[in-house]
């Protein structure tokens, strides 16, 4: 799909199952996907082939998922999964998106910011279920979060206004400075769309959108990468910007980032999550551990 205009359209990635999944499996899948071409990594952006029992998975928690989500009347909800194993930093969930029912490019789309794989770019993104599930993830765990009525509302009309979206910035930085008007990630993304649809005020920038965060009390974690690590490279990815922190972060290795795990945090503390439900090893539970 082209992009109209570049740096603000949201480009749909639709998948197509086929014969690679049972026959019973392709038909479910056919309700939330339509096309499937190589997938793409998770993290790494190597363009490369999805095994059949991988997709398998992808469609099974994709289909999970909507299950759940068809049982509450909410038009949007805060997906979780997880891509990268994060666990040395003490997190769990890598990227999270939002999850819209009646989205114009059908029920239960995906909206998420991603990297775009080139040095500082990225996109909006609007995929099946099953498609958001099947980036190469480190495993098929899922945590669904549901905002407050009046937020949830307030989110689902702006997702599906996104053409010209003033809490998106294109140039992307893996560990972006929170509050950065030079960079966004994902989780920046996500954190300032909720944070404006909280308020009972028009919020038209990021800046607006992130001091209204604060104000509800978000924090943002802190990641941890050591000076030496970061002058040897092979971090992570190659979209990380580490002129985006100040000097004396830099040289603490302290990074304060907007992770999955502080967003969470922060929905329950601040009483905009109604309700919570996590799937991890194959096991639903309504009271999720930490993010």
């Amino acid at each position: 799909m082209s992009r109209v205009p570049p740096e603000r359209s949201v480009k749909a990635r639709m998948t197509v199952a086929g014969a690679l999944l049972a026959s019973m499996l392709c038909a479910l899948v056919a309700l939330f996907v339509l096309d499937i071409p190589t997938a793409r990594a998770g993290n790494d952006c190597d363009a490369r082939p999805l095994a059949p029992a991988r997709l398998a998975d992808a469609a099974q928690t994709g289909l999970l998922v909507a299950a759940e989500l068809d049982k509450r009347d909410a038009p949007v909800a805060l997906v979780s999964r997880v891509g990268t194993d994060l666990s040395k930093h003490g997190l769990v969930y890598s990227h999270a998106g939002f999850a819209v029912r009646d989205h114009p490019d059908g029920r239960w789309t995906v909206v998420h910011m991603l990297s775009d794989c080139s040095a500082e770019g990225s996109g909006l993104y609007a995929e099946g279920l099953v498609n958001f599930f099947a980036d190469d993830l480190v495993r098929q765990d899922a945590r669904i979060t549901w905002l407050r009525p009046k937020i949830a509302e307030q989110l689902a009309r702006r997702l599906t206004m996104l053409e010209h979206d003033p809490l998106y910035t294109p140039r992307y930085n893996l560990i972006a400075r929170p509050g950065s008007p030079d960079y966004q990630n994902s989780t920046a993304w996500v954190l300032e769309h909720i944070a404006a649809a909280a308020s009972d005020r028009d919020t038209g920038s990021r800046a607006q959108a992130y001091r209204l965060a604060q104000a509800h009390g978000f924090v943002p974690d802190r990641i941890h990468i050591p000076y030496r690590k970061r002058i040897m490279g092979g971090l992570f990815a190659k979209n990380m910007s580490f002129t985006d922190h100040s000097i004396a972060t830099r040289l603490s290795g302290d990074y304060p980032v907007i992770t999955v795990r502080s967003i969470l945090r922060w929905l329950g503390a601040s009483g905009f999550a109604q309700q919570e439900l996590e799937r991890r090893m194959g096991v639903w539970s309504e009271r999720p551990g930490p993010g």
